[in-house]
Parts: C-alpha cells; sequence; structure tokens
C-alpha cells in the first residue's frame, strides 16, 4: 500500500520548511547580517546552553521514560550503526575509490569520515518535533551513541592518514586518547543526558521548580533555529570553498552509499530487530538524511582532504532537499509508521 499523498504532502512540507530556515541563514550571510566572528560565540551558545536545555527539557518532561532502564537501546544503536556505517564507507573507500578517483590514504579516510555518518543534529531534530513528536527523546538518547562513535571510530579513521595531526612530542597515550575522547566526554549536551535521565531514575523532577522549568523551556525552544541559522551560514562558506573540477565519480559514489545503501540497511535494522514505533521512527528520520556538516570540521581539524570532506557533505546535503522526503515516505510505508 503506497503512502497517503496527504501524508507525502505533509512530509514535503516538513523538509522544506527546515531547508528554508537553512535558507535565510544562507541569506544572512550573504548579506553579512549573520558574520562569521559570530559564528564561534553563537555556536557555543547554542552546543553549551541551548541544545543542553532542550534535551533537559525534552527528558524531564517525557511521559513514557520511566527510568535509566529503558533508555539504554537508542544511543547502543546509534553507536552500532554508525560504526557500521565508518567502516563500511572505508571499506568502500579502499576498495572502489582508487578507480572514481580517490587515490590517496587521506582522500579515502575523508571520504570515509564523511560517508559514514549522517545529519543526526539540526535537521532530523526538527523533523522530529514536527512529524514524529514522540520520538524525539529517544532520538536524543540515538544521538548520544553518535557522538561516541564520531569522536572514537571517526576520529581514528580520519587521523590514521599521513596527514593527520601528530600528537605532541613526549606526549603520553593516555593522554592523547584523552584528547579524542574529551570532546564528547565533556561535551554539555552529553552531560546534560546523563543529569536528566538521573534525575528521571531518583524521581527528583518534581521537585525542580516550574519558573526553572519554564526558562529551561523557553531556551530549548530557541535551539533549532539558531543551530538550522548557523549551519545555513556555514553552508554557504563551504560552497564558496568547494572545487568540483572532476569530482562527478566522488560524488556519485557518496550518493550511492549514504544515500541509496545506508538507508536501506537502516531501515532493514528497524524493521527486523525494533519493535518499539518510536525507535522505528527515529531510524527512519536517520536512514533519510544526508552527510553531516561537521565531519568537514573534522577534517580540516586533523588536516585531512577537506576538498573530498566537502564534496561529500555538500552533494549529499543538495540532494537531501530532494531525497529526504522520498526516503521518509518509503520508510513511513516500509515500517509500517
Amino acid at each position: 500500500m503506497l503512502m497517503d499523498p496527504e501524508a507525502f504532502a505533509v512530509i514535503i512540507s516538513s523538509v522544506l520548511g527546515v531547508f528554508l530556515v537553512m535558507g535565510v541563514g544562507a541569506v544572512c550571510r550573504v548579506q553579512h547580517w549573520l558574520t562569521h566572528q559570530a559564528d564561534v560565540s553563537l555556536a557555543k551558545l547554542t552546543a553549551k546552553v541551548l541544545l543542553p536545555c532542550l534535551f533537559l527539557d525534552r527528558i524531564l518532561g517525557d511521559s513514557t521514560l520511566d527510568s535509566l532502564a529503558s533508555a539504554w537501546l537508542p544511543p547502543l544503536l546509534g553507536f552500532t550503526i554508525t560504526t557500521f556505517g565508518f567502516l563500511a564507507a572505508w571499506y568502500v573507500a579502499k576498495t572502489v575509490g582508487p578507480f572514481v578517483g580517490l587515490k590517496t590514504d587521506a582522500q579515502q579516510r575523508a571520504f570515509a569520515l564523511c560517508a559514514g555518518i549522517c545529519n543526526y543534529g539540526y535537521i532530523p531534530l526538527p523533523l522530529a518535533q514536527i512529524t514524529y513528536p514522540n520520538a524525539e527523546v529517544e532520538m536524543i538518547l540515538h544521538n548520544v551513541g553518535v557522538d561516541i562513535s564520531l569522536w572514537s571510530v571517526g576520529v581514528a579513521i580520519v587521523t590514521g592518514s599521513k596527514g593527520g595531526k601528530k600528537p605532541k612530542e613526549h606526549q603520553s597515550a593516555w593522554r592523547r586518547n584523552w584528547e579524542r575522547i574529551s570532546p564528547v566526554a565533556t561535551s554539555a549536551p552529553l552531560i546534560a543526558v546523563i543529569v536528566a535521565l538521573s534525575i528521571r531514575a531518583s524521581g527528583m523532577e518534581t521537585f525542580i521548580p516550574t519558573s526553572v522549568m519554564r526558562s529551561v523551556g523557553l531556551l530549548a525552544s530557541s535551539s533549532i533555529p539558531l543551530g538550522l541559522l548557523l549551519s545555513g551560514a556555514i553552508l554557504v562558506d563551504f560552497l564558496r570553498a568547494a572545487d568540483w573540477t572532476g569530482s562527478a565519480p566522488v560524488i556519485g559514489l557518496a550518493v550511492g552509499f549514504r544515500q541509496l545503501f545506508m538507508p536501506v540497511v537502516m531501515l532493514g535494522i528497524a524493521a527486523v530487530t525494533v519493535t518499539a514505533t518510536d525507535l522505528k521512527q527515529v531510524l527512519l528520520l536517520e536512514a533519510a538524511m544526508p552527510s553531516a556538516v561537521f565531519p568537514i570540521v573534522l577534517t580540516r581539524l586533523y588536516e585531512g582532504d577537506t576538498a573530498t570532506a566537502l564534496r561529500v557533505v555538500l552533494s549529499t546535503s543538495l540532494l537531501g532537499i530532494v531525497l529526504i522526503p522520498v526516503w521518509m515516505a518509503i520508510g513511513a510505508w516500509w515500517l509500517g509508521v
């Protein structure tokens, strides 16, 4: 049975709404209303204040989350599927990559990092709020696992290239490993998730003053719009910096892996192993996503092949305007949600 045209129209409208907000951010960058100097401050504000408030607000207010015992599966799936994506993308880059222009080890590792992980934040979260609001908390928990995989497996892949960041002289192995995992271990959103789950597990949420939760809710409501504006502005910068010369084969491989192969894998996992409707909806949304934007920053940070990273992320993101609603419709039909 095909999806109801009215439901498909809602999906298209939701996806376009998200990209239109990103488009506003792009216009703000072009008009110099959102300057480069503001990026770091606004990104820190979003990551360290607004997103943690969003996570606190949603987890503390979720009536279906009774204890920590019900919260382990989403992050486990997030970690496992993302790790599979990294390793499968790396295998594809090593075996097929040389035939499409991924000649060097650095190019192959950049491809694996960017094609291996979907956009798991600013696009799927607002879509969850609009189309599957009951799945938002599961998505937040799922993304904890994605973050852990990114900062462990993903960083290990990109730093393995010869162009990677060299360890400091006489630096201990413990120190090097801590520098790799500390961004996620000390991240405000992860700490917010742990604190919120601990409060729910102890039943202390009833003692939080209403005025405090109202303030948290107000800050939470600002997180996604600001994140989308920033994403749109940053994508404009990346588009200006990208070199598209001779990139068609790499783009074809990236689209084939990220937006054809991985959606089938993720929807298959959801159909076979997941019984909870909310978690199926999370995997449906994540399966429809293009590559995440942040791996471009990681590739630059560790002195990898930024040109390959830009080609993978920008091509899948632009095609996502069309493919996200298509995969959401297919996934909803396939999983019956």
